[in-house]
């Protein structure tokens, strides 16, 4: 969805908050006021009329913005309101805070997404027009997150590894990037083992898809988790908790829009995006708990639950990217159910080193409306990644810090100090304003911020 061209006969649309109710009736005509207390506006947050003319058109549209203290129980509330408004292209005509307007537009755009693969889907009805500085890198973040609920919703009988490498090589003929993807035995003659491992029982071959675009600038590498659908393995999931696996390559999905946002906006780094695409799938040669996996770094890895895979892929993944000393690298990956259990759906945990990254991040988050929560690398449990058998452990016992455990497992292949590390749920779990219930980008937003006003530099 893309903002309209602003024009003359475009609907004036009214942001009240709810205090301010009074004042706003009081400079507007007669009729126009009483209609909208007919009506039971009263500014509180996610109401929305129209004001009919004498013509039986619209001549105005009013949507409450409620106080501050309702606001901060959510984001994009104009969003959830202009959803409510008839057919029409509206334009912001008073009442909305200066530094609330890019926001608010970015989250009627994202409000617009419909999933419509499967059947038909009523498009919104209603229509921004904006021509601020902005509007261009609103529509770019839009447009990449949507790609990202796009291949989330997608289950895994039309989203393998094959698929979602010709989702990336359709982004990178669209970008001008150059992609390179190394398939199945191929991985073990170019060391992934750990890639192969996690893939070879799926009837899709696992693969590393790896495109990179721009000639100049700071070098800066993606790496997401690219589990098409995951069983569990031989440690297979319950049907319940195997429900929502076609989301386990949301980081791949969240990676690939943002790459998409970057390259849109044509920034000045040397991008390089790095996806381990696999399936865990059960069969005579799935690897099996107990096994012992040499990885491409050197370390050997004691499987202690195959269920436990997707840093098992990136570790290579990651290994490989610092192998070309890029200036900073993110992975993002649907990776635990501790994080979870810590955060719930709604915030992306993160954990990293770079005190002024993560300074950076905090204020685009709440700049973008992209919440995220720092973790820490708690350096006093690295002994509980290191069974003793092995170099490490994929699945450290006791249930304590999951989250934090796989993030040390994590650095321990990408072996800077320059490294970050999101563990994603990748899902909305109900329908909210701008985020409908499906798939969903996580931290993309936030990090675009800090990739161009911070990284780049």
């Amino acid at each position: 969805m893309t903002f309209a061209t602003p024009a003359p006969d475009d609907i004036p649309l009214y942001v009240i908050e709810q205090d301010q109710f009074p004042h706003w009736c009081d400079g507007q005509s007669e009729n126009n006021a009483a209609w909208c207390k007919t009506m039971g506006f009263t500014g509180a947050l996610g109401q929305a009329v129209a004001v009919p003319d004498t013509a039986g058109g619209i001549s105005m549209a009013v949507i409450g913005y409620g106080s501050a203290q309702t606001r901060a129980r959510g984001r994009f509330h104009v969003a959830g309101a202009a959803a409510k408004l008839p057919m029409g292209t509206y334009q912001f005509a008073g009442g909305l805070p200066a530094n609330a307007m890019a926001t608010e537009a970015l989250g009627w755009l994202l409000e617009g997404y419909r999933f419509d693969r499967y059947r038909t889907a009523t498009p919104m009805a209603a229509r921004l027009a904006y021509a601020q500085q902005d509007a261009k890198t609103l529509m770019a973040i839009a447009a990449g997150e949507n790609l990202t609920r796009d291949l989330i919703n997608t289950p895994a009988s039309d989203l393998g590894p094959a698929e979602l490498e010709a989702a990336a090589r359709a982004l990178a003929d669209a970008q001008g990037a150059a992609i390179n993807v190394i398939t199945g035995d191929a991985l073990l003659d170019q060391n992934f083992p750990m890639i192969h491992a996690v893939g070879r029982a799926s009837v899709s071959e696992p693969r590393l898809i790896d495109m990179k675009w721009g000639t100049r600038g700071p070098k800066i590498t993606l790496v997401g988790k690219g589990v098409c659908f995951d069983t569990g393995g031989l440690n297979l999931k319950p049907g319940a908790s195997m429900g929502l696996m076609k989301k386990d390559m949301g980081g791949a999905a969240t990676t690939l829009g943002l790459a998409q946002m970057i390259m849109a906006l044509g920034l000045d780094i040397q991008l390089r995006v790095l996806i381990p695409a696999v399936e865990n799938s059960v069969s005579a040669n799935a690897f099996r708990p107990q096994d012992i996996l040499m990885s491409r770094k050197g370390l050997t890895v004691e499987i202690n639950n195959t269920d436990a895979e997707g840093r098992l892929v990136l570790a290579d993944a990651l290994s490989y990217a610092q192998e070309d000393d890029p200036d900073f690298i993110i992975s993002l990956a649907t990776l635990t159910g501790a994080a979870r259990v810590a955060v719930g759906p709604d915030l992306a945990p993160y954990f990293t080193d770079d005190a002024p990254f993560a300074a950076a991040l905090e204020q685009a988050a709440t700049e973008y409306c992209d919440p995220v929560w720092r973790m820490p690398f708690h350096t006093p449990y690295e002994a509980m990644i290191e069974p003793g058998i092995a170099d490490l452990d994929n699945a450290p016992k006791g249930g304590f810090a999951g989250a934090i455990t796989a993030a040390l497992f994590l650095r321990r292949f990408a072996a800077t100090q320059n490294y970050a590390h999101f563990d994603i749920y990748g899902w909305q779990p109900s329908d909210a304003p701008g985020r409908p219930k499906g798939g969903t980008g996580q931290a993309s937003r936030a990090l675009l911020a800090v990739i161009k006003d911070h990284l780049a530099q």
